[in-house]
């Protein structure tokens, strides 16, 4: 019993220890969370304005966030260049819209006291980022296919994506377009004054005002401060205090980013340097399912070429290093993914980006991959966007350069399908999008859209115009595989098929040993090249023309006549535009020293002691011209070549050809050749010369067997007549 007293003065003096090591661990974690606060983004100031930080929006919350209102929003990964880059002009345009009075100062409807005359609450418009590395699945979503990708909302539908170059101006036309839309007759004419990026006021900013109002201003600057001082933990010791002020401190913007989950690509591409082996499961996850770009081989094992090729894939995984994600697919494991890619031989190497592929089919060595593998990188943002003084930089350095033309009224579904294009052009060409007015005054575009291909500043125009036409893929692909090789290509084992096949083709057989004669010999060709081009062009007019003007002949006689059934057969008659009967004729120039065997042997030239020559070849019927009119050697110069190829192209050609394999040869290739150009008389004559064999061999047959007989013999069988009658 006197023991519970003392107990109880014991637990008194704990309690009160207790309380204070609590309030100190109180106000700890308060300065910790404050602290924690200041190393993240902070509030910056524009026109003397405070601005908070732009909302990073949640992922998994983004569609709740953006169910209301106006939201533009940025979709980005931190990894990206173009992102990096982008930063700083989003970042200035956010500050400006947000700091600017939709209601000026003094007008009739001034309402600059009430909380109405801000930016955000007149327009109800909002500014916001998405992190896609940190939530891929929200911006797949969304269809989020490059980054940036800047995309505007309305109470959580797409309203319309931002196309056109990421300036500051082209930025602030797109939303004052919307705003205008939102409430029109609140915008100014002829568009606002504009900052540049990373400034801290607009152009027209007037500093701070006059006495008056700065005695105002400094007053509401104060209450800010007191205000402010209210969020720090030394305001109160109250054991209430600290629950309310950590409200505010966590309110403030989310800073820290959801790890990636293991499914994902990681943010920095192949940061190990090496080849990552794929099963079915991570395939789906790291390569279907998400936009990274992949290069992946597909081999097995046992196969020879796979073994060859194998240092050269480990070697490629080491220089792509922190840029391309690469990896590799056993067959033998992954059968059924291998099966489901539809492989057509070991190895296989594919390049991916989101649900697109292509197939590589260059060569195998490790500059080879690497070039290719650069190239590739380069796609990764989409189709860029030039003007005028960009594309004039570019084509110092390309041969081929593909160009679309948009205007304000292409819509997302022409982009969407412009955007499928580059993938297939790795390795080849260039391709961009442009809405440059001199760019279309000096390629004469009238129309939009439109695409053309510049080949050493020398337009080729794609004919077809219907909108449809303009968002096949498939189409449009396959007249770019037509015109993307360069005016004067070289010829090397990966495009000799493309450019030999089908053809005429004007081979001029140079060497970069003797580089002035070799410079001259490219210049004279491509001068060639285009003398003939612009000839043809004229030519295929003229003849479209006169098929036009037949046309109208038939028609305008028909109406003499009053001839219904004749004027509509007469403007039933299409005219083709495509091409021209006359085969094609292309050039190129091949390296007469690297191929000298092959060129030895195929058409007798050797580049060391004949110099430069140059022979048409025609790898259709294996024959080749290497002599003028006059019998003498075509030379690589514009007037040898110009007064030689009329003389080969027409049918017979004026100049007897040459054969590039032997006679014994020729003689099953005339054989082959017959069959495929007359395919219904070569079954014909094979189906009579098997019948004839037959009916030849059956009589043959009976002659050989000697026991044959007929039972109406007189000597037969039953030894004369049926009856048993004697004569």
């Amino acid at each position: 019993m006197r023991l519970l007293p003392i107990s109880l003065l014991y637990a008194l003096l704990a309690s009160v220890a207790f309380s204070e090591n609590a309030e100190k661990r109180i106000g700890d974690s308060e300065v910790s969370i404050e602290e924690d606060v200041s190393d993240g983004p902070q509030p910056t100031t524009f026109n003397g304005v405070k601005v908070p930080v732009l909302p990073e929006l949640d992922g998994e919350k983004f569609n709740g966030t953006i169910k209301e209102g106006y939201w533009l929003v940025k979709h980005h990964s931190p990894w990206c260049g173009h992102c990096i880059a982008f930063a700083p002009i989003w970042q200035t345009l956010y500050e400006y819209y947000y700091t600017s009075k939709p209601v000026p100062a003094g007008s009739t409807t001034d309402s600059a006291s009430t909380s109405m005359n801000t930016f955000t609450a007149y327009y109800n418009f909002h500014f916001g980022s998405l992190d896609c590395t940190a939530f891929g699945s929200a911006c797949t979503a969304h269809g989020v296919g490059a980054f940036p990708t800047l995309i505007l909302y309305n109470d959580g539908e797409e309203l319309k994506r931002f196309e056109g170059s990421k300036n500051m101006k082209d930025l602030s036309a797109f939303v004052e377009d919307m705003l205008e839309t939102i409430r029109p007759g609140s915008r100014p004419i002829g568009g606002p004054n504009l900052p540049k990026a990373k400034d801290k006021t607009s152009p027209d900013y007037q500093g701070p005002e006059l006495a008056p109002a700065a005695s105002t201003g400094e007053k509401a600057s104060t209450i800010e401060k007191q205000k402010d001082k209210k969020l720090t933990p030394e305001v109160s010791k109250d054991a209430k205090a600290p629950i309310k002020t950590k409200s505010p401190l966590k309110a403030t913007p989310v800073k820290k980013k959801k790890p990636t989950k293991p499914t994902k690509a990681p943010s920095t591409p192949n940061p190990l340097g090496k080849s990552l082996s794929f099963t079915a499961e991570s395939f789906q996850n790291l390569v279907t399912m998400s936009q990274e770009p992949w290069f992946i081989k597909f081999y097995a094992p046992w196969c020879g070429h796979c073994q060859a090729m194998a240092p050269n894939w480990v070697q490629l995984a080491k220089e792509m290093k922190g840029r391309l994600n690469i990896g590799e697919v056993n067959c033998d494991v992954e059968s059924r993914l291998c099966k489901d890619v539809r492989l057509r031989g070991y190895p296989t190497i594919l390049f991916f980006r989101g649900g697109e592929r292509v197939e590589y089919d260059g060569l195998r060595g490790l500059g080879d991959f690497v070039t290719y593998a650069n190239k590739a990188i380069e796609i990764g943002d989409g189709v860029k966007d030039v003007d005028a003084s960009e594309f004039k930089e570019m084509e110092e350095k390309e041969e081929v350069i593909f160009v679309y033309f948009y205007d304000h009224a292409t819509t997302s579904e022409d982009f969407a399908a412009l955007e499928r294009i580059p993938l297939s052009l790795i390795g080849h060409a260039k391709l961009v999008k442009t809405n440059s007015a001199l760019l279309a005054e000096r390629f004469k575009i009238t129309t939009w859209p439109r695409l053309l291909v510049s080949r050493d500043g020398r337009p080729t125009y794609y004919t077809a115009l219907a909108p449809q036409d303009m968002r096949d893929f498939r189409k449009v692909l396959n007249w770019m595989q037509s015109v993307w090789l360069p005016i004067v290509p070289e010829l090397t084992a990966s495009n000799s098929r493309e450019i030999m096949d089908g053809k005429l083709v004007v081979l001029g057989i140079l060497t970069r040993e003797r580089p002035d004669e070799f410079m001259i010999g490219k210049k004279e060709m491509k001068s060639a090249a285009l003398e003939w081009m612009d000839k043809q062009t004229t030519a295929f007019q003229r003849e479209r023309q006169e098929l036009r003007d037949a046309k109208q002949l038939r028609i305008e006689e028909a109406e003499d006549r009053n001839d219904q059934r004749a004027l509509r057969a007469a403007k039933s008659i299409r005219i083709n535009m495509d091409k021209s009967e006359q085969k094609e004729v292309g050039f190129a120039w091949v390296d007469g020293v690297f191929w000298e065997r092959w060129i030895r042997t195929t058409y007798g030239i050797e580049v060391a002691k004949d110099g430069e020559k140059v022979v048409i070849n025609d790898e259709d019927n294996r024959r080749y011209w290497d002599n003028t009119v006059t019998g003498n050697s075509i030379m690589a110069s514009r007037t040898s070549i110009l007064e030689t190829l009329p003389k080969v192209v027409i049918s017979p050609p004026k100049i007897k050809p040459k054969s590039t394999i032997s006679s014994f040869e020729k003689f099953f290739f005339d054989i082959r050749g017959a069959i495929s150009g007359h395919p219904i008389l070569s079954i014909g004559f094979i189906a009579g010369m098997v019948v004839s064999g037959f009916m030849w061999g059956r009589k043959r047959l009976r002659r050989s067997r000697g026991g044959y007989f007929r039972l109406d013999e007189k000597d037969g069988l039953l030894g004369g007549s049926t009856n048993g009658k004697v004569d």
